[in-house]
């Protein structure tokens, strides 16, 4: 029998699902891929989706221990700091978020204060970690390929794989970001499916088809390697990159790229306020 309970949430403004995972003899839980509603035209950051997880976690009278993040987001912005101060807990991303650090500052060229050592998070975390709530262990695999520092979290038997692949109907992760690559991408995946066929894998993303009108997030590793679009056991490596490299060339960066990663590489923080007391994101032009 199961010691951990799942509960997924689905953003529909951004195709988002977060979860929280609970130990249920503990009352612990964890938090996975969080939202911060963001509205473009007004610069208004609100806590709708957040505020969600928050009345699930205190109507179950849940303790929050981790704040976790598969990856830093290109779609949406992270709630991660906003319910640290809510809920407590400790927020965790991959160690390889010092490169995307890296990458991105130098694109927006942030302020001179600005760390790229990932000390904005209060744990970096590596392969072969691992994380606990109650009596639940949590397996940290370093799964790259759609950025560098994409994790997936497997507790019991599910694992949670962000966007490094979707629903079988869908696919998989795109690999064009700075630090992507498809030949990666691949052998995460197919590490992933190398776990036992009746493994539970939950997305971080849905965006529908035109067969299937519903929203969806759980499938398993059997039905992954039957069926995936992009990857199953009839399509190769080489087959796999050449389809991923030329999708890739087509598809428009997402909507959000620009003010989510800017916030997402600051573990859900604002940029500091300036001298008038307000933050601003910034819009740097004809660079990606």
């Amino acid at each position: 029998m199961s010691n951990i309970s799942i509960q997924a949430f689905f953003d529909h403004s951004t195709f988002t699902v977060s979860y929280v995972v609970s130990d249920n003899e503990s009352k612990e839980c964890i938090i996975i891929d969080s939202v911060h509603d963001f509205r473009p035209a007004s610069g208004r950051i609100e806590t709708h989706s957040a505020d969600q997880l928050i009345a699930y976690i205190q109507s179950k009278q849940l303790k929050t221990v981790w704040i976790l993040e598969s990856h830093a987001h290109a779609d949406h912005l992270s709630a991660a700091c906003y319910l640290k101060q809510v809920l407590g807990g400790k927020i965790a991303i991959g160690a390889q978020i010092k490169d995307v650090q890296k990458t991105f500052k130098n694109i927006f060229n942030f302020e001179k204060e600005f760390k790229d050592d990932g000390s904005q998070f209060d744990r970096l975390l590596n392969e072969g970690d691992q994380l606990k709530i109650g009596d639940s262990l949590i397996d940290i695999l370093h799964t790259p390929g759609h950025t560098p520092a994409c994790l997936s979290y497997k507790i019991e038997d599910a694992i949670f794989v962000g966007d490094t692949i979707f629903m079988p109907d869908f696919g998989t992760a795109r690999t064009d970001f700075p630090g992507g690559d498809a030949a990666t991408l691949y052998q995460s995946i197919k590490r992933i499916l190398s776990l036992p066929e009746s493994t539970r894998i939950f997305t971080g993303h849905d965006y529908g088809t035109d067969k299937r009108k519903t929203f969806a997030w759980e499938s398993t590793v059997a039905e992954q390697k039957k069926s995936n679009i992009h990857i199953n056991d009839k399509i190769s490596k080489d087959e796999f990159i050449h389809y991923r490299n030329t999708r890739d060339a087509s598809l428009e960066l997402p909507d959000l790229i620009l003010p989510s990663v800017q916030i997402n590489i600051r573990a859900g923080q604002l940029p500091p306020k300036e001298d008038n007391g307000t933050s601003y994101l910034k819009l740097p032009l004809n660079i990606l």
